[in-house]
């Protein structure tokens, strides 16, 4: 299969960047995307340019590090998976495939298709921990937790801080994120002792990394590869307008 493509290159910040335009040939079905742009790298490379930047790790749909925004959609397409999930045998032979980085003000290029998503890293670190004792692992069956609240607390759990949900929003909103991270504990005994202070603290942190405010269009869930529900807004909203109540002197403008 030959395949078109048009990759964002930005070698440093405060480059304006820019599309440049190259092809590989031969791209088997059954190779991933990230193992094709690992082809097209061996290509540049060994013409003596410079390779294209792009993030990943672990390369199984569980760290979202590989964040791309392939032909308009973060992750590319397909419901449910990450960017290192995708097949090319998802795309036609000679299809122009554009690659970009997930553009956010929040998420500032670094080089290339990754961006710095140290924004998230501040949120989740504004959320504190839990001072709840929780024992060993064999003490967990001790909590008794109806099976309704466990699951959707393992729900919100599941989010991997890919970012999919800021590039899908067209206000660069991390409110899935922020829910999520806010939902998972709030819905659990042990996060009952900090949730008021956490949910303020985290979604103060996430205004002031200048991310937007939801609009309720659900393209975040719509991308998440991890299916997460924007319940989870919904239910980080009342977190949070309980906290502000019962606290004095909290405003969010």
């Amino acid at each position: 299969m030959h395949l078109r493509l048009r990759i964002w290159r930005q070698p440093v910040k405060s480059n304006k960047g820019s599309f440049v335009d190259y092809a590989v040939d031969d791209v088997p079905g059954q190779m991933s995307f990230l193992e094709m742009l690992d082809t097209l790298n061996q290509t540049i490379t060994l013409a003596g340019g410079d390779p294209v930047a792009f993030d990943h790790d672990c390369r199984e749909g569980i760290c979202g590090a590989c964040s791309l925004v392939i032909n308009g959609q973060p992750h590319g397409p397909g419901a449910g998976t990450t960017t290192c999930q995708v097949y090319m045998r998802l795309f036609a032979d000679n299809d122009l495939i554009v690659i970009e980085p997930f553009r956010a003000s929040a998420f500032p290029v670094i080089k290339d298709l990754v961006v710095d998503r140290a924004a998230f890293d501040d949120i989740v670190a504004a959320g504190g921990y839990i001072t709840v004792d929780a024992g060993n692992a064999q003490d967990a069956n001790s909590h008794l937790i109806p099976l309704e609240t466990a699951e959707l607390a393992m729900d919100a759990a599941a989010c991997i801080g890919c970012g999919a949900c800021v590039a899908a929003c067209r206000n660069a909103s991390a409110m899935l994120f922020v829910g999520a991270k806010v939902s998972h504990l709030a819905l659990l005994p042990q996060g009952q002792p900090e949730k008021m202070s956490r949910v303020l603290n985290m979604v103060q942190a996430m205004d002031a990394a200048g991310f937007g405010n939801c609009s309720n269009e659900a393209e975040c869930e719509a991308y998440c590869p991890k299916s997460i529900s924007i319940e989870t807004i919904a239910r980080m909203n009342r977190e949070y307008s309980h906290a502000a109540m019962t606290t004095r002197g909290v405003s969010r403008t």
